[in-house]
């Protein structure tokens, strides 16, 4: 199948983006890595009347360390995040993510950008997101505004993007270099969909308990969810067997998932629950899965 038809740019800087999102708003439609948008658009599922594509901007590709964090261009490509010395060094929870987004071939083409505006409820990279606090940079012609990732996810495929307005950069805290940090997740891998997974980052205080604990799950609702009783009730406590067992408990009732043609509402509750397990049990043995 193929596209209707539509007009294509190629702009090469920032300020022609916008001007472009400006001028056509809701009929434009901005293509990154091409591996959501392009197939929907074969399917006539989006229909843009104009295609802004960002691979000529060369300011969107780049990967930098910032007084707030990493800073990661819309345009950085999931295997150049992943594999980012600076991703090693200070978040590496996003590359231990974005292992599991997909094949080579895939992550060789997706963008970091791409990955987040799009919104599928099955994606690590929002997961990631949500669980650290990244901060989500948005500009339009007459600015930019920041807003933090517990906020930018609406739903399915759905965020607080506005017509004129592009995401421009995604900013992640950086992480202990002591702490835990992993991504777990249960799904088709012939089809590469999640079926559940669990962004799983873990800080410890000098006597060896929990500082600080950041647990989001992906593909169990239709945004990602913070588990933030989990959270509440790890904070400040030693990782016992029995903490373990009741925060998988707490896990399993802080999620509501939907039945679908992949799994029940019920399978995901039980999955969520045994990832919390996982994760807790690899941060107090200090191993990844």
């Amino acid at each position: 199948m193929k596209p209707p038809a539509f007009a294509y740019c190629a702009p090469e800087r920032v300020d022609e983006v916008l001007a472009l999102l400006a001028q056509h708003g809701a009929d434009a439609r901005l293509l990154a890595g091409g591996q959501s948008l392009v197939p929907l658009m074969n399917l006539r599922m989006v229909r843009p009347e104009v295609l802004i594509d960002l691979n000529r901007c060369a300011d969107l590709g780049r990967i930098e360390r910032t007084a707030a964090g990493v800073n990661y261009g819309a345009m950085v490509r999931q295997i150049e995040a992943e594999r980012s010395a600076l991703t090693g060094a200070h978040c590496p929870l996003i590359a231990r993510a974005l292992a599991q987004a997909g094949p080579i071939a895939v992550r060789t083409r997706a963008t970091v950008g791409g990955t987040l505006a799009h919104a599928d409820r099955a994606a690590e990279l929002p997961g990631v997101a949500v669980a650290l606090d990244a901060t989500m940079v948005l500009e339009r012609r007459s600015g930019r505004r920041e807003v933090p990732a517990r906020e930018f996810f609406q739903g399915d495929m759905t965020t607080v993007v506005e017509s004129d307005e592009m995401l421009r950069a995604v900013v992640f805290p950086t992480i202990d270099a002591a702490a835990f940090a992993d991504f777990f997740e249960v799904g088709l891998r012939q089809e590469g969909i999640a079926i559940a997974g669990l962004a799983a980052y873990v800080a410890w205080t000098p006597g060896g308990g929990i500082a600080a604990a950041r647990l989001a799950a992906i593909g169990v609702e239709s945004a990602p969810v913070r588990l933030t009783t989990v959270e509440a009730a790890l904070k400040g406590q030693t990782l016992t067997p029995a903490l373990i067992v009741e925060a998988r408990h707490l896990a399993t009732a802080a999620v509501d998932p939907i039945d679908d043609t992949h799994a029940t509402a019920k399978y995901r509750k039980h999955v969520t629950g045994a990832l919390v397990k996982k994760a807790l049990e690899g941060a107090r043995d200090g191993t990844k899965h």
